[in-house]
């Protein structure tokens, strides 16, 4: 494993990292069995940055992973988040990054993790009824407390991301980035650069479409992508023939395409740290060695003629989730 640093801090963190919320929801039916094999396999690989949150699985994943923070503690990197949550008999997606709510938030994962202190906090959105500064000032006291070491902010703009690193510093920052979901490339990738905040690209591979292993047709009912636009009928001819071109170029370069989704991600910048998410121990290996995948000018001139040749690609969110994003 290659690694990178975290931030402005001497954190050394696997250049690839582990996104656990499929092990728990959103993506097919949990495995814990396997879940814990792969946690177990990353820990041998070398893949000490692990990514989970309080809303995944409310709460269940944040405790599957406790067990082996307890006995292999000084090898893994815990990430977690708050915010989301859920409310009997509301409707609809809650929620709450008010300095209140925080106090609490922090109390469950703290005991669900098994830990007594969080590697790295993030706030899993911005709340648009509190000011990111209120929201920042107050996890900056869990780092008083000794219960948080650094903080980090997701799908948060430029606006948002200046204010909080005024507040405290942002040591990372985490937002979809894939070779199908580019926004941040203009004003978001170029101020983590300037300001020295790792950026962490969660779905790097596209929420499977670009391992050209995805059926869509075959999801399950409980599938989050079920409800995405990418991922519906209409988008469906274009992205199957952009995955199976992708693969080809892969193919050239005696990789997988998860593997040259994940090179090409690493190559946009040094201060870029993958997430990709699975539950099955086959495909964390197959991530793990994207990190020896060198890209040239050719790889990539390739990749962008085949973006342009299949460009109906769809809307990464619903118009309720887009909502959640902020936005300058």
């Amino acid at each position: 494993m290659k690694y990178r640093i975290l931030g402005n801090t001497n954190e050394k963190l696997s250049a690839i990292g582990l996104g656990c919320m499929s092990m728990s929801s959103a993506y097919g039916t949990p495995d814990d069995k396997e879940s814990i094999a792969a946690l177990e396999l990353a820990i041998d690989l070398g893949i000490n940055f692990w990514d989970t949150a309080d809303v995944y699985g409310n709460g269940v994943n944040e405790e599957l992973l406790a067990p082996l923070l307890k006995s292999q503690r000084d090898k893994i990197f815990i990430a977690t988040k708050f915010g989301f949550k859920s409310n009997p008999g509301e409707k609809g997606i809650q929620f709450d990054a008010s300095p209140a709510y925080i106090k609490i938030a922090v109390e469950k994962s703290l005991k669900r993790l098994g830990v007594d202190e969080i590697d790295l906090y993030y706030a899993h959105r911005i709340d648009p009824n509190v000011p990111v500064e209120e929201t920042v000032g107050a996890m900056a006291e869990l780092v008083k407390e000794g219960k948080v070491r650094y903080l980090g902010l997701s799908e948060a703009s430029t606006t948002s991301i200046k204010k909080a690193h005024a507040v405290h510093p942002i040591s990372a920052l985490q937002s979809e980035y894939s070779v199908l979901t580019r926004d941040v490339e203009q004003n978001v990738l170029p101020l983590t650069k300037e300001l020295g905040i790792s950026f962490v690209p969660f779905s790097p591979l596209a929420r499977g479409l670009m391992t050209n292993t995805l059926d869509v047709s075959t999801l399950a009912d409980g599938d989050f992508r079920k409800a995405l636009p990418r991922y519906q009928q209409e988008y469906q001819d274009n992205n199957i023939r952009l995955a199976q071109g992708f693969a080809e170029i892969a193919a050239g370069k005696n990789s997988t395409a998860a593997q040259l989704a994940l090179a090409w991600v690493l190559a946009q910048g040094d201060h870029i740290i993958p997430i990709p998410g699975t539950k099955k121990r086959k495909y964390l290996e197959q991530n793990a060695a994207a990190v020896d995948l060198e890209l040239n000018t050719s790889d990539m001139a390739a990749i962008e003629a085949l973006l342009a040749k299949y460009p109906n690609t769809g809307p990464r969110y619903n118009d309720d989730l887009n909502k959640l994003v902020d936005k300058d």
